[in-house]
């Protein structure tokens, strides 16, 4: 710990959700075409840990599993900062949902953590290709790790104690934790702006000759927990919504008055739909 934390910041390459578009026969994701960028989320995390480094020393490797062009992901975040950036790329590795996807992670790491174990694992709340949020705490389930999610801040930490606490976003305002070290955190969205990459940092990416692991390096004991072998979630189809017939209705009172505007809003939804008229009844009873 005197070294400062080693840390390893999870990343994923996913296509940039403004520009995807759906197949109009197939019902499928056009991803052709289509440019990727750096999970959002994750650009948080990885400026948690920058963070952490530049207050006390340490390691930030960068760690992402996807074809080869992910390694672009990878000097994107060596240029604004990152020590080390391993990319695991494998044909096993193909079509994994989020638990195949934890168990290669996980290998990934624990091999990483062989040379110098990882004190913590960073992620992103959640990535905006596939939205469930599973990834961070499978690989904390399967490591063994505390686990410390929708993290908004990380006010202290105790190298000597191996301790670590965190402001964790909750309903209804904000919860101070405090855990043992190792663990794993995945980052909010807007907890922090990412650095501007320094102009050595950015040639040392252009420079940077990134690792790559295939199953067998990356310490993957059991291939068929790898890829769709290893993946019980099948997607069926993905489609976009058909928009509604109906066109949005403007609700107005003669007054402009917020009391009348409610009014006449009630009275609108009541006339679409008079069951409301015992849900209302009972909530107004309530309060």
């Amino acid at each position: 710990m005197s070294q400062g934390p080693n840390m390893v910041v999870c990343i994923k390459q996913v296509p940039d959700s403004a520009q995807i578009s759906v197949h109009p026969v197939t019902n499928t994701i056009m991803r052709q075409g289509v440019p990727t960028i750096i999970n959002p989320y994750d650009l948080f995390a990885l400026e948690a840990a920058l963070k952490l480094r530049d207050q006390l020393g340490g390691k930030v490797t960068v760690l992402t599993m996807g074809p080869p062009m992910a390694a672009s992901a990878l000097r994107k975040a060596l240029g604004h900062g990152a020590d080390d950036a391993i990319l695991l790329s494998d044909r096993f590795f193909a079509g994994a949902d989020t638990l195949a996807t934890s168990y290669a992670l996980t290998a990934a790491i624990n091999k990483i953590g062989a040379e110098r174990p990882v004190d913590i694992v960073f992620t992103g709340k959640q990535t905006i290709d596939g939205d469930t949020a599973q990834v961070g705490p499978g690989i904390a389930r399967r490591m063994g790790l505390n686990q410390l999610t929708y993290v908004s801040a990380i006010p202290s930490i105790d190298l000597e104690a191996g301790e670590i606490s965190v402001h964790r976003r909750a309903e209804g305002g904000v919860q101070v934790l405090k855990t043992k070290l190792p663990c794993l955190i995945t980052m909010l969205e807007a907890t922090n702006e990412l650095r501007r990459g320094s102009l050595p940092d950015v040639l040392r990416a252009e420079r940077a000759e990134i690792k790559v692991w295939n199953a067998e390096a990356a310490g993957v004991e059991d291939l068929g927990k790898c890829g769709m072998k290893g993946s019980p979630t099948k997607v069926s189809k993905v489609f976009a919504p058909k928009p509604r017939a109906e066109k949005a209705k403007m609700i107005t009172a003669e007054d402009g008055a917020p009391a009348s505007v409610a009014a006449a809003a009630v009275e609108t939804l009541l006339d679409a739909d008079p069951r409301l008229l015992s849900v209302l009844t009972k909530q107004t009873t309530v309060a």
